[in-house]
């Protein structure tokens, strides 16, 4: 179980779509809207879950055409976001919306996040503690996968926040952005070069 929790940790504390997005919405927006935003993120990510565990994403992803419309939304969906962060100019904005996305734009990202399957994938398809009940073990890893997401993601939303209240100089401002912006870029070739392989 212990193994199973440090998996968890290493593969969601990584930058990605979710979190970055969220860092953003609290820069933006502030808590109360990135609350609401990460609720949205959090529903999401157990849909996707459920739907790796009953195999649905399995047959989904089986049919090569679905697969390519799935992975082309998603890198347009990135692309988009990375261009966003990278030329926010000299504040930390991360997104420029009229309107925070809230909870269905947080299930939509994580609908067509690649990082949210890959994830899902890798900790249920692996790190067997209760090979003799997968019911108890599917539940056991969702109760930690969740609890570790939650604590990880709040620590996401914090940062946004405190980015934006740090008043940096727009030099490093835009340095933030940027690095950002690259984060997203590599997200998109990890899912990129998965489909391929796929």
């Amino acid at each position: 179980m212990l193994t199973f929790a440090l998996a968890v940790l290493f593969l969601i504390g990584t930058p990605g779509p979710g979190v970055l997005s969220l860092a953003g919405v609290g820069a933006a927006y502030g808590y109360r809207q990135g609350l609401r935003y990460l609720l949205g993120l959090l529903i999401g990510n157990n849909l996707v879950a459920l739907a790796v565990l009953s195999g649905l994403a399995a047959i989904m992803f089986a049919r090569p055409e679905l697969r390519l419309v799935l992975a082309a939304a998603s890198a347009a969906y990135l692309l988009w976001l990375a261009y966003k962060i990278a030329f926010a100019g000299t504040r930390i904005a991360f997104i420029e919306r009229p309107n925070p996305p809230g909870i269905t734009g947080g299930i939509t990202l994580q609908a067509i996040n690649p990082k949210a399957y890959a994830v899902n994938t890798a900790i249920f398809s692996n790190f067997a503690f209760f090979a003799a009940s997968p019911v108890l073990e599917a539940t056991f890893k969702l109760l930690i996968f969740n609890a570790i997401w939650i604590a990880l993601h709040l620590v996401w939303l914090w940062l946004g926040i405190t980015l934006r209240r740090l008043d940096l100089a727009p030099e490093k401002q835009r340095l933030i952005n940027i690095g950002m912006a690259i984060a997203m870029l590599g997200v998109v070739v990890l899912a990129a070069v998965t489909a391929f392989r796929a």
